[in-house]
């Protein structure tokens, strides 16, 4: 495991949720009577933010940014002998969710918050977990079908694209991500989710990518071979690195 990857990771994944919470905090400031427009800002913010995180990051790591993606990489490329190791799932969850809560931090210092916060806003309903499983097993499928099918240059877009349209469809406005779940619980604001909810948000993620894994399987069955490509094609971190194919996030 290349450190440049874990470091890529952690900073990516902080400035996700430096997006997303902060975001959040600017449109309850800006538009307080409105809460549709506050998802608005927020899921139009989040959107791009993610876009150009992954573009930023992504040669780099591969701009996974999140736990299950990096547990749905190593499942589909254990068969392949590509993919990430199982040590190497453990290093990037480990590096994801201490980004998750550094990033809410951030957050709350720049718009003059407490530093550390717990939220107070209750998320759990059965619509909620419906609604994580559904956008978690679609991100899931997404992105392992554009590795698959050779366009994994296009993540970026797709996957902002994406998370920023499941803000809408989805009742529980797209978490999709254990580390972005847990950097939530740190800020009490329009963005937060309290501790008592996080749980079952991160058991029906668990679930929506594990039917995103058998959904790829089931259409894509030699997707094992693409999964090092995964968000995009990237180099292990190594900057000396000659590139061996092409794309970018």
């Amino acid at each position: 495991m290349v450190w440049r990857q874990l470091l890529a990771e952690f900073i990516g994944t902080a400035l996700l949720v430096t997006v997303v919470v902060g975001s959040g905090i600017a449109a309850a400031q800006l538009s307080s009577s409105d809460v549709g427009l506050q998802l608005l800002e927020n899921s139009i913010a989040t959107a791009f933010g993610l876009a150009v995180l992954i573009l930023l990051f992504g040669p780099v790591s591969g701009a996974h940014f999140n736990p299950v993606v990096s547990v749905a990489d190593w499942l589909l490329g254990r068969r392949a002998n590509s993919g990430l190791s199982g040590g190497s799932v453990a290093a990037y969850a480990a590096s994801q969710i201490a980004g998750g809560i550094v990033g809410a931090v951030l957050a709350n210092v720049m718009f003059d918050r407490a530093a550390l916060e717990v939220s107070t806003k209750d998320r759990i309903s059965p619509g909620h977990l419906v609604g994580e499983v559904v956008a978690t097993a679609g991100l899931i499928a997404l992105i392992f079908a554009l590795a698959r099918t050779g366009r994994a240059a296009s993540s970026a877009a797709a996957v902002g694209a994406y998370i920023g349209a499941a803000y809408w469809f989805t009742s529980s406005t797209s978490f999709a991500n254990p580390a972005v779940t847990v950097g939530r619980i740190f800020s009490d604001s329009f963005a937060g989710i309290a501790p008592s909810s996080v749980l079952l948000f991160v058991a029906a993620q668990i679930v929506g990518a594990l039917i995103g894994v058998a959904l790829v399987v089931a259409l894509y069955p030699d997707a094992a071979q693409t999964a090092d490509d995964v968000v995009v094609p990237h180099q292990g971190g190594d900057a000396d690195a000659t590139p061996t194919r092409e794309g970018s996030t």
